[in-house]
């Protein structure tokens, strides 16, 4: 220890490192439950490249193993310490070091708060889409790591789309730049795609060029109220089936919206089993909006209600954003999981999970972002209580097996992390986890890099 922070002091300003136990131990996991964490023998908070090259050439050369961090809103257990590591926190590294019109790029450092490069891209007219819901908190860096998502998908794509290319630092302190500033690349392997959803195991990323696009124009909302959760995900098939292309489409089921009632007295019927959010930013949202009304009568939706103007629009998606705090409310402890399953088996892996909550005797949740089958179940439990935590465990692991039953994934955008691990290897199987394990070797012959994650 004592060598490790004199090596380390070395290349490091004082106030970048972080010895204070009581201090360490705040960064010793991010928002996932379940997940074992160590404690840190030291967090460094470096704020350019060469000193992060430097943390990693004294990992190296000690065998310390090194965890990267963003903001720790991650949800799979990904940014967990391990015993005796230096936790690497990317925070300070928060500068936008180029918005080019022309270009429609952005090159930012990996600790850029997502609705800060947003927001500053929207002064020129342009628009970074990916927008996982905790946008105000999370990093760059973070959601590159993770491969993060959000509402939009279903329009825009997710983060590993807009990732153009990254300077990464290497486990032995060498800096690799990847990919292109180009609209257009295709020299060698994709190595930048690679590092999106590497989870910090092969690399840490110092830089990134993101893609950018138009800002688009102010969308509009429906909801739409069904009487059953097959009859929305009907609803869904039939907007996709159509040819239309909403800037959100989004999903509740029944525990869900009576969360949302309980705490906001959203005025939602008691005889709603599940409602559908749509929204359009085309030029003629209105149209879009009928059309897809249609489609939802056409369903069997009992009620659709239409937005005339942003702020109903506002007041209508206000739900889905409750969703989250609603479930939270219900218990004192939630886990949140992330299966995406094709949007043809969406109600399946609804009414599949339903069946899990009465099984367990639990509340579970599902609000889902339907045009991309990517479902959140929130079994909400009392931590306090064991037997509880153990029903809301197995059920949590029971979710997982029925979206790979339906052809899904174990992760549709939080990762793997500590989490789900074992299930990981489930999906891939044997071949997919060797050559995974062996790319894992070629970067980090050591295994010093956010060990103990993925497999």
């Amino acid at each position: 220890m004592d060598d490790l922070l004199v090596r380390l002091r070395t290349g490091l300003p004082a106030d970048a490192l972080i010895t204070d136990p009581d201090i360490t131990v705040s960064y010793a996991n991010d928002m996932a439950s379940f997940c074992p964490a160590g404690t840190p023998a030291v967090v460094v908070l470096p704020r350019t490249v060469e000193q992060v090259q430097h943390v990693m050439r004294t990992a190296t050369a000690l065998r310390v193993p090194v965890v990267p961090q963003g903001a720790r809103t991650g949800l799979s257990g990904a940014a967990n310490a391990s015993d005796g590591c230096i936790v690497l926190s990317l925070i300070k590294m928060d500068r936008i070091l180029e918005i080019n019109p022309v270009d429609r790029i952005a090159v930012v450092e990996p600790g850029v708060i997502n609705a800060t490069l947003s927001r500053a891209v929207a002064e020129v007219g342009l628009a970074y889409p990916p927008d996982p819901s905790s946008w105000e908190m999370c990093t760059i860096g973070g959601n590159i790591g993770t491969a993060s998502g959000g509402l939009c998908c279903v329009k825009y794509g997710v983060t590993a789309e807009y990732v153009l290319g990254l300077d990464v630092v290497l486990a032995d302190g060498r800096l690799l730049t990847t990919g292109r500033r180009t609209a257009k690349g295709v020299a060698g392997y994709d190595l930048t795609r690679l590092f999106v959803g590497s989870e910090g195991s092969l690399g840490i990323i110092v830089k990134a060029v993101l893609a950018l696009k138009p800002e688009p124009p102010q969308q509009l909302a429906l909801a739409a109220e069904f009487g059953s959760a097959a009859a929305a995900c009907d609803a869904v098939c039939r907007i996709m089936e159509g040819g239309h292309t909403p800037s959100l489409l989004e999903i509740m089921d029944r525990t869900t919206v009576r969360a949302v009632n309980a705490m906001a007295n959203m005025g939602l019927p008691e005889s709603t089993e599940a409602l559908l959010l749509a929204a359009f930013d085309t030029p003629d949202p209105a149209a879009d909006l009928a059309a897809v009304g249609a489609l939802c009568a056409a369903a069997g939706a009992t009620e659709v209600v239409p937005a005339e103007n942003a702020a109903e629009s506002e007041l209508l998606l206000q739900a889905r954003r409750l969703a989250l705090p609603a479930l939270e409310a219900v218990r004192t402890a939630t886990m949140i999981d992330d299966v995406c399953v094709p949007r043809s088996r969406l109600a399946a892996l609804i009414d599949g999970t339903a069946a899990i909550a009465e099984k367990y005797d639990l509340t579970i949740g599902v609000c889902a972002h339907a045009g991309d089958g990517n479902t959140h179940p929130v079994v909400c439990f009392d931590q306090a209580d064991p037997d509880e935590s153990r029903r809301a465990r197995e059920s949590f692991d029971e979710i997982m097996g029925l979206g790979l039953e339906l052809g899904g994934t174990i992760t549709g955008e939080h990762g793997v992390g500590v989490l789900k691990k074992e299930w990981l290897s489930r999906e891939l199987g044997p071949v997919g986890l060797e050559l995974q394990r062996g790319i894992k070797q070629t970067f980090d012959p050591l295994g010093l890099l956010n060990p103990g994650k993925l497999f």
